[in-house]
């Protein structure tokens, strides 16, 4: 009988390659990092806009963006792993200059508008958190805002300090980060008692508003403001940067895998040997980290739709993006639900800015370094960043308009982050054989034609509008 019991190592063994004991926490990491772009202050804006307005209509948007972006941020760390380089890189490479001149233009303004929103998400928390106590030492909104701001610049570079350390000490800071926002999120979950069953059948039967032509065309902002905040293009460039450490240290060079796909293209022969093997392994490790750290960040946004659709259904303040969108949503929190709910929902939006805003920084470096074949200090780059956010809070145009507009941006600039990274991860040339395989890369273009459908559909009605 003993015989016929199945060994307890073989159905991990046919899904991952044999390792010691916590070997696969040391992959852990890139995937998590790139996750805090997935829960940043543009996910706040867009999720509360979209369960206040909408109930738990719009969960199956939060659902099928969650299945979107493990595709896609695998694919981005299959690029890095396996050519040693990064997609700016690349493009840089395999493209021309004009493509990849065009490429880097639009990738600028998905990082611009990125950093934008989550540098205003850090400096808003900071606001609801800390403000009443500027406020009774005389200081207007705006100045308040401003020095939230500013607090945030010095704890951004402080958290950008951590990899001076290394690698992992950043991503281990990032990583409490999320930890806290998934705690937070939560909690507040927990007292709001969502009807799970409405939320289920939401998340599963996709439909929009067709109540009137208006309550249609906002269903489709929200849903493409929801797409765009959750699958962003400035970290489809960063994750492929976000390995390279790992690789290093795997194979003991920086682009050992270039080198190896070079020496095959004079050879005429594959990738074997202990290379291939190490690659593998990296890959499948990685795998596991985007499929854990996506779907975190996917339960996370659904928790904001549900207390939005729960907490704010019945406020008149929250049915459109407003200039105190965000402040009434924390103010509505303290008395349906005690203060607590309050401070919570402040200091999830503090740590979603502060580490979003991070994560934004890193992948600028990548983009502008790696496009355009330059160094580019980070904390030059930081410097730079924030000067498009100073200027929103000193002019005092609304932030919440400004959150969810960055949000439709970044849909717009998805193709041209996308494109290139499934045409590069498809070609034998670049890949060798890791290239795509073919239901991957079906699967690759029905998600660029789902985001450009969308694009269309929402500039349709704006037009009309």
């Amino acid at each position: 009988m003993a015989d016929l019991a199945p060994s307890p190592t073989k159905p991990r063994a046919a899904i991952l390659p044999r390792f010691r004991r916590n070997e696969m926490w040391t992959y852990f990491g890139p995937a998590f990092v790139a996750s805090v772009a997935y829960i940043d202050p543009g996910n706040f804006a867009t999720n509360i806009l979209g369960g206040t307005q909408f109930g738990y209509r719009l969960l199956w948007v939060l659902l099928w963006s969650n299945a979107m972006a493990i595709l896609i941020q695998y694919l981005s760390a299959k690029l890095g792993i396996v050519t040693g380089l990064t997609l700016p890189q690349n493009c840089r490479k395999h493209f021309s200059r004009t493509t990849t001149l065009l490429l880097w233009a639009s990738a600028e303004v998905a990082a611009v508008a990125t950093d934008l929103a989550e540098f205003l998400g850090a400096a808003m928390g900071l606001d609801l958190l800390f403000g009443p106590l500027l406020y009774a030492h005389g200081f207007s909104p705006k100045a308040t805002l401003l020095c939230a701001a500013l607090v945030s610049t010095v704890l951004v570079f402080a958290i950008l300090a951590l990899d001076l350390a290394g690698h992992l000490w950043l991503e281990r800071g990032i990583i409490g980060l999320v930890a806290i926002i998934g705690l937070c999120y939560g909690f507040e979950v927990f007292l709001v008692h969502p009807d799970w069953h409405a939320a289920l059948l939401a998340t599963l039967i996709p439909t929009l508003d067709r109540s009137s032509p208006g309550n249609f065309h906002d269903s489709i902002y929200a849903a493409v403001g929801m797409l765009g905040a959750t699958v962003m293009p400035h970290v489809i460039y960063l994750h492929s940067a976000l390995v390279q450490p790992r690789l290093k240290q795997l194979t003991g060079a920086s682009t050992p895998a270039k080198q190896t796909i070079q020496n095959v293209a004079l050879t005429g022969h594959s990738i074997r040997g202990p290379r291939r093997s190490i690659l593998s392994r990296f890959l499948r490790f990685e795998l596991v980290d985007v499929f854990v750290a996506m779907n975190g960040a996917w339960l996370i946004n659904s928790a904001m739709i549900l207390m939005a659709a729960v907490a704010f259904v019945h406020s008149t303040n929250l049915v459109a993006p407003n200039a105190d969108t965000i402040r009434e949503a924390y103010r509505t929190l303290g008395p349906l639900f005690g203060p607590a709910a309050a401070i919570v929902f402040a200091v999830a939006l503090t740590c979603s800015g502060l580490s979003s805003s991070t994560v934004g920084v890193m992948a600028g470096q990548v983009i502008i370094e790696g496009f355009l074949d330059i160094k580019f200090p980070i904390f030059l780059r930081r410097l730079i960043t924030i000067v498009p956010a100073i200027a929103v809070i000193a002019t005092g145009l609304d932030p919440f308009k400004i959150l969810v507009l960055s949000q439709v941006v970044l849909s717009f600039a998805l193709p041209f982050a996308l494109i290139p990274l499934l045409i590069l991860t498809s070609r034998a040339s670049v890949m060798e054989t890791f290239a795509s395989a073919l239901r991957t890369r079906v699967a690759g273009w029905v998600v660029v034609i789902v985001i450009i459908t969308l694009n269309a559909i929402l500039l349709g009605q704006l037009a009309f509008a």
